[in-house]
């Protein structure tokens, strides 16, 4: 239902993980009997699970240690791995960096031209390990960097940018055309961000196996204050979900969603499957494993733009192995720790025993779910607060 804004415009109500709750079922089941595997193509994980193409999330060593426990980690083909030969120095400088200097000073790191023999040393890295690679571009690169990842043996592409289009328009240059593109390779091809219905719908005809979904709502996005722009993560989930049902009609093809960004705790990765999500891109929890190549910081891929930088960079520090970020044990009583063994203690509560059970889990709109009852915790700045 749409709400009056003005005389001369109307609006949908759009809602966000802090303002639904997931209603327990009439069932209950053991957390031991759900299943939160995940198969994207012809690829399994024990974790649904992508770890978000950030400099300081995912390099060679931390998508080895994500693909031991069971997820996958995206890397950064336009970023400081294929940079600079040796990314150490560039990590520690950023790390560095006086707050109120970081942006300029991402800026000023990131001038340093792409490489393009570093990014198939960087695949090549990864598949040493035995992991599955999994590496992004933008599209506006895409073309002219993805041979030497193929080359490499990369095997799942993510095509991302802050909005990511079918029917991209210019009279500056010729556009990518999506369509024909994802529909040559022969790899799978996850494709974003976007956060409606009808973008949704146009990215899974383009070819897609996935699309991404979230538009700014990560912890280092500047996005929706600077361009003014996005869907909050529930709705923009629920209507992606809408659009791969109305796909699958059509063509008898299941296109996966995966949420991207505005998850901090197992509560909220809940909130993402419930609304229809098949998988979870998150950055900010991995950041702060001790393995992370942030160095206790994180940023996003738009923070370093020359022009109109939308995003910052953002303490996360180093707070624990990221097995127990994952998997815990949780030493925290906050949800940010164990978080996919939050996911499936919220799935055996609620009685689901794998994840398409789960997204049919009943919400409710309830904005006061983490408030309601908790004025101690307030108070005394613990728990839910």
């Amino acid at each position: 239902m749409e709400i009056e804004i003005g005389k001369g415009k109307r609006g949908r109500r759009a809602y966000g993980f802090d303002d639904i709750a997931i209603v327990p079922s009439r069932r209950t089941r053991d957390p031991e009997d759900i299943d939160i595997s995940w198969q994207i193509a012809n690829f399994k994980f024990g974790l649904p699970m992508l770890a978000s193409a950030m400099d300081g999330v995912v390099d060679p060593k931390m998508a080895k240690s994500l693909s031991d426990l069971g997820a996958a980690g995206v890397i950064n083909l336009e970023g400081i791995q294929t940079r600079y030969k040796d990314p150490s120095a560039a990590l520690e400088k950023i790390a560095a960096l006086p707050k109120e200097k970081a942006t300029v000073g991402l800026q000023e790191i990131y001038r340093e031209p792409i490489k393009p023999e570093l990014i198939g040393e960087r695949v090549k890295a990864i598949k040493s390990t035995g992991a599955i690679a999994v590496a992004s571009l933008t599209p506006q690169r895409v073309e002219q960097y993805y041979q030497e990842a193929l080359n490499a043996g990369l095997d799942i592409l993510v095509i991302q940018g802050t909005v990511v289009s079918a029917e991209h328009v210019s009279n500056q240059v010729k556009p990518l055309d999506l369509n024909h593109f994802v529909k040559s390779l022969e790899i799978p091809v996850i494709l974003g961000g976007c956060c409606s219905y009808a973008t949704s719908l146009h990215l899974m005809r383009a070819g897609a196996i996935a699309v991404l979904v979230g538009v700014g709502p990560g912890a280092a996005c500047t996005t929706r204050q600077v361009l003014g722009l996005g869907v909050p993560q529930a709705t923009a989930i629920a209507d992606a979900a809408a659009a791969r049902t109305r796909h699958l009609d059509e063509t008898g093809e299941y296109i996966q969603v995966i949420a991207d960004g505005g998850m901090r705790t197992g509560g909220d990765i809940a909130k993402a499957f419930a609304c229809g999500a098949d998988a979870v891109m998150i950055g900010s929890p991995i950041a702060r494993a001790e393995e992370a190549p942030g160095l206790g910081y994180h940023w996003g891929m738009a923070t370093f733009h020359p022009e109109l930088p939308r995003g910052t960079r953002v303490k996360t520090e180093k707070r624990a192995p990221l097995k127990s970020i994952l998997l815990g044990p949780a030493h925290e009583n906050d949800g940010t720790f164990n978080l996919f063994g939050a996911l499936r203690t919220s799935m055996a509560t609620c009685g689901y025993e794998n994840i398409k059970a789960f997204q049919k889990a009943e919400l409710m709109v309830a904005p006061s779910l983490k408030t309601e009852g908790k004025v101690l915790q307030q108070s005394q700045g613990v728990g839910m607060c």
